[in-house]
């Protein structure tokens, strides 16, 4: 199983997009600290996220706690700022991908302290960034395809 990681999502939409896409290649979702919307059942519906129930979602205060919980996990951030690309990554089975806000991307210390594992999806220079939702899609079939080939 592959982990996607979202650290204080803002957007409702795309972090529903990301729980589907979860749901749809068998990967579990973690959410970690503050997040920028209700998580209540109301709220969930209104966006359009009545198949919650069915997906594998854990809940964090912070990304230091996941990892404690997880110290053989491999922990891989995606930043428009990396060098290494993720098609230079070899992914196995229970890798953790980690995105940051939609507003912010990941905390500049956060990539520093981990500059091997910084992973980027490439893109021409006139796109500034991708939606989150697109980018774990993106990672996220690409980690299946690899475990599944090494399967």
């Amino acid at each position: 199983m592959l982990h996607i990681v979202l650290i204080e999502p803002e957007i409702p939409p795309n972090t529903g997009n990301i729980a589907r896409l979860c749901l749809a290649a068998g990967a579990r979702l973690h959410l970690v600290g503050e997040l920028g919307f209700s998580l209540d059942e109301k709220s969930l519906k209104r966006a359009g996220m009545d198949y919650w129930h069915l997906c594998d979602i854990h809940r964090w205060e912070s990304l230091l706690d996941l990892q404690s919980k997880n110290p053989s996990g491999r922990f891989f951030y995606f930043s428009t700022k990396a060098r290494k690309t993720f098609w230079e990554e070899v992914f196995t089975d229970g890798d953790f991908f980690v995105f940051g806000r939609e507003s912010r991307g990941l905390p500049e210390s956060l990539l520093h302290a981990n500059p091997d594992q910084v992973l980027r999806i490439p893109m021409t220079p006139e796109a500034r960034s991708l939606n989150l939702a697109t980018s774990v899609g993106i990672a996220l079939y690409e980690g299946v395809r690899q475990v599944k080939l090494s399967a």
